[in-house]
């Protein structure tokens, strides 16, 4: 008998298009439903086409039940505008796979499922902590947790060897202290070789997914819904001491400040992905999913994965992720077959993660780790992986470069930059 992560999925209608859930998550045998067909089902999705046609195929191995499902990859930059389009033309896809960068832009095309009819306690005993992201604020959740791509710290083993460094940092506190040792300047200060790509924004490759990592383990919640709606939290006030936000500024700015002693960036250098790709760096800090591009853009690179840095007095750990979930779509033709196919494909997580790179977002598909380092390092953090409800990427890219720059090239304290880039999260997000 196979056992299941979900006992059934039962949808109804609510006014005209409204589709709402009835998800029960519990062991059930799925025997019966494997030659029961679910109809066609379309995918729109940000998870590259290849892999999610890898897990159909898998998935449809041993389930004929999704012999119907069919997946479009969209760019998540225009995800929004698209189903906007698609439901106004009555041509809705049946499900959205995206991660919860894309929810802000996607919450009024989506339909919750009520907390009647998925209880907190469920959900939260069911999904990994930052499940909780797709909460909604009246109750709810916006999507079922799949996937998760957290950021990791890559090191180059040759560099690293050769400065006699045995291991990758695990702390910030440590891998600060390797600048000296790592970092290669001309006799004009000019970087030949940096430790890490910090500091600055538009040439570090993940620098939103790293300022998110230090905001979060600093305590700073960054955004959170509150009278008004959907509010930014940067951590620029403090009702005791100096506001967190200012710490978690200081900290990242200081590699970029050739007066500080971590200098080993500067906007003048290349893309930080390409830099360590080419063996320009030390460590570098990116998502999980970067590996096969590493292993495959370069196999003479000899890298390795670990963990991202923590904070040395940390008593818990925290790291930033991008969790992918399934969400139906208002005007979804076939909303009983897309619940159906989201439960029984996000029963399946673990056979994705294998395919995709990344980790089961299912706390019961997380308790064995793979053998690979890659896989291994994904398992581990999924578990405390945390995220927060933005603006679209591009908007925040644009708010962060500019708290960054503003800050490097002195044209603001630290404490104006949060306070400015807080105000302008707000009036993005609530456009």
């Amino acid at each position: 008998m196979k056992i299941t992560l979900f006992q059934g999925i039962l949808f109804g209608v609510f006014g005209l298009a409204a589709v709402i859930g009835l998800i029960v998550f519990s062991t059930h045998t799925n025997n019966s439903n494997k030659n029961n067909a679910i109809g066609s089902v379309v995918i729109w999705g940000t998870l590259p086409k290849a892999d999610m046609q890898t897990v159909l195929a898998g998935v449809t191995q041993t389930n004929q039940a999704l012999k119907g499902v069919s997946y479009v990859e969209k760019d998540p930059a225009t995800l929004a505008a698209d189903l906007s389009t698609a439901i106004a033309t009555g041509n809705s896809p049946d499900l959205i796979l995206a991660s919860q960068e894309a929810l802000v832009s996607l919450t009024k095309f989506i339909t919750p499922i009520p907390s009647s009819a998925l209880p907190a306690n469920i959900f939260v005993n069911t999904f990994i902590k930052e499940g909780s992201v797709f909460a909604a604020p009246s109750g709810g959740y916006y999507g079922i947790p799949y996937l998760v791509d957290p950021l990791v710290l890559f090191s180059n083993r040759t560099i690293l060897s050769s400065d006699g460094i045995a291991k990758p940092p695990s702390t910030w506190e440590a891998l600060a202290g390797l600048v000296p040792s790592v970092a290669m300047f001309t006799p004009t200060r000019q970087i030949q070789r940096g430790l890490i790509a910090l500091g600055t924004y538009d040439n570090v490759h993940d620098a939103r997914g790293i300022l998110s990592t230090l905001f979060l383990q600093a305590g700073v919640p960054m955004s959170y819904y509150g009278p008004g709606g959907l509010t930014a939290n940067l951590g620029s006030v403090s009702s005791s001491g100096a506001p967190p936000g200012q710490a978690v500024l200081g900290f990242y700015t200081q590699f970029a400040d050739p007066s500080k002693v971590s200098y080993t960036w500067n906007v003048s250098l290349p893309d930080s992905q390409e830099t360590f790709l080419a063996g320009g760096l030390a460590l570098y800090l990116g998502y999980v999913s970067e590996a096969r591009f590493f292993t495959q853009a370069n196999p003479n690179l000899d890298f390795n994965i670990t963990p991202a840095p923590q904070p040395a007095t940390a008593t818990s750990k925290n790291v930033y992720g991008l969790l992918y979930a399934f969400m139906i779509p208002r005007g979804a033709k076939n909303a009983a077959g897309a619940s159906q196919t989201a439960s029984l494909l996000a029963s399946s997580a673990g056979q994705a993660a294998a395919a995709t790179g990344l980790a089961p977002a299912t706390l019961n598909q997380l308790t064995q780790l793979p053998t690979d380092p890659a896989g291994a390092t994904a398992y581990a953090e999924a578990l405390y992986t945390s995220g927060w409800l933005s603006p679209a990427p591009s908007d925040t890219d644009s708010i962060f470069s500019a708290m960054i720059g503003n800050v490097i090239s002195g044209r603001s304290p630290i404490n104006t930059a949060l306070v400015t880039a807080e105000q302008s999260l707000n009036a993005s997000s609530r456009q």
